[in-house]
């Protein structure tokens, strides 16, 4: 009778330890998974731009993932351009802005694109003071988004926004906060 007391115990114990075993396995090779589809790409540039402008990591990451998929020469329907997926026009006035006067044939180049990516990223920051307006003006444009704030019936109080109005927009917003969450967890916490 002890015997199969004690051969139950094992058992069990067995079973439990092997779950646990399991879910650690599964767990592992999961997040292995992520780390293909969430990559740290030109993390020489990210690290450097992310530093001098004072925009979290995860953030440019997250950007460059949504907007390109880490494709260098990729193009939007709008004409878009790069990792960061800017605009020409916006790119052009960057560069002036910072002293340089660029031509946006240089978006294509990974480092610039990031540079001009995290600068504007920064600008949008200390213009809207939130990540959420910040990428729905990444998306839609800082004017959309003045608009919207100043409307009760998206902000009530002019400072976040409680509804956007362009579906596009808000996938886009919930699409960055979901890489944002995924980098986070990855890369940035212990």
């Amino acid at each position: 009778m002890k015997n199969k007391a004690v051969m139950r115990s094992i058992v069990i114990i067995s079973i439990l330890l092997l779950s646990i075993l399991c879910g650690l396995l599964f767990q592992l090779i999961w997040d292995a998974v992520d780390r293909v589809n969430y990559p740290q790409d030109y993390s020489d540039f990210v690290e450097v731009y992310a530093y001098k402008y004072g925009v979290p990591e995860y953030v440019v990451y997250s950007v460059i993932k949504v907007e390109s998929n880490f494709e260098s020469g990729a193009v939007s329907e709008a004409g878009a351009v790069g990792l960061m997926q800017l605009m020409p026009e916006t790119f052009v006035w960057l560069t002036t802005e910072n002293g340089e006067n660029l031509n946006s044939a240089t978006l294509y180049d990974p480092e610039t694109n990031i540079k001009y990516g995290t600068y504007y990223l920064s600008q949008l920051y200390l213009r809207f003071g939130t990540w959420d307006e910040v990428y729905a003006a990444y998306n839609a444009g800082p004017t959309k988004v003045d608009e919207w704030l100043e409307s009760k019936e998206y902000s009530e109080n002019g400072k976040t926004l409680d509804e956007i109005p362009y579906k596009e927009t808000e996938k886009y917003v919930k699409k960055l906060n979901k890489a944002n969450d995924i980098y986070k967890k990855l890369y940035y916490e212990d």
